[in-house]
């Protein structure tokens, strides 16, 4: 007996109940995955976890290169997409890691279901990676018709750039103090944003040459998509007496106040890592 074509079935029950009950049904249907449930059930314990403290936000620009990672050992930090490629060179591991990219939790599946820290993971991506203990889906949403999300239970704006889901859940965690490092919000590309590529040589975007190199597909930056959600996070912040700021070594973002990397740390704790 020869299966209905999932299409087919979507298509005959938009045209009973209509375009956006139909929506609704299917949001339901998902809701019902034992995978969102127990996601959505574990959520409420990361709930302001760190009231008061601050964070460090590690992208994977070049400037990573640059920069005294050594310092944040003892730090609560949010490791995005392949940082863990830099786990060596930093002599630890990330507090959290976030990836929402399809494309990179499908080439990477088995190195992000290898890391031990809790994880955050796009709903999206919850049939190209394994469902584990320490795993956290979020129901992200992508467009411009989303908003900042304070309750991670609710859903989580992806905002053009996974950095924008690790915001969020900075603020659902309590994070009185968010610190951008490695957010170099500079690209060589060429192309349209958003659209999906392969890579044809080494990487000149990231702190590896081989993070997106030869053969790996990813799709193009947006970067004034990305400003934008910056823009929301940062009125979100400020309105809740949070803040962020950014200690990229030489980044080219202008959203957020800029201080000096060095200078959050006392000279004990520089003196110690020298």
């Amino acid at each position: 007996m020869s299966l209905i074509p999932k299409s087919l079935v979507t298509s005959a029950l938009s045209q009973i109940v209509g375009p956006k009950r139909e929506k609704e049904i299917a949001r339901w249907w998902e809701r019902q995955d034992r995978r969102y449930r127990t996601s959505m059930r574990r959520l409420p314990s990361f709930h302001n976890k760190h009231a008061g403290e601050r964070c460090f936000i590690i992208g994977n620009g070049p400037s990573l290169k640059n920069t005294d990672l050594t310092l944040l050992k003892n730090e609560v930090t949010f490791g995005l997409n392949r940082i863990y490629m830099n786990f060596d060179k930093m002599g630890f591991q990330t507090t959290y890691h976030v990836v929402v990219n399809e494309l990179v939790v499908e080439q990477c599946a088995k190195e992000i279901a290898a890391l031990s820290m809790p994880k955050f993971i796009g709903w999206h991506c919850r049939d190209l990676v394994d469902f584990s203990d320490n795993t956290q889906f979020l129901w992200t949403r992508s467009g411009l018709r989303s908003w900042f999300f304070t309750d991670l239970t609710e859903g989580c704006w992806e905002g053009s750039t996974v950095t924008m889901v690790a915001i969020q859940l900075a603020y659902y965690m309590g994070f009185k103090e968010v610190i951008l490092i490695g957010v170099d919000h500079s690209y060589k590309f060429e192309g349209n944003p958003h659209a999906a590529v392969t890579s044809e040589g080494n990487d000149p975007n990231h702190f590896d040459p081989n993070y997106f190199g030869k053969g790996f597909r990813w799709h193009l930056p947006d970067l004034e998509g990305s400003e934008l959600s910056y823009r929301v996070a940062k009125h979100v912040y400020e309105t809740s007496g949070r803040k962020i700021i950014d200690a990229t070594v030489g980044g080219k973002l202008q959203i957020f106040p800029k201080v000096d990397y060095y200078g959050l740390f006392d000279r004990l704790q520089k003196q110690e890592a020298a």
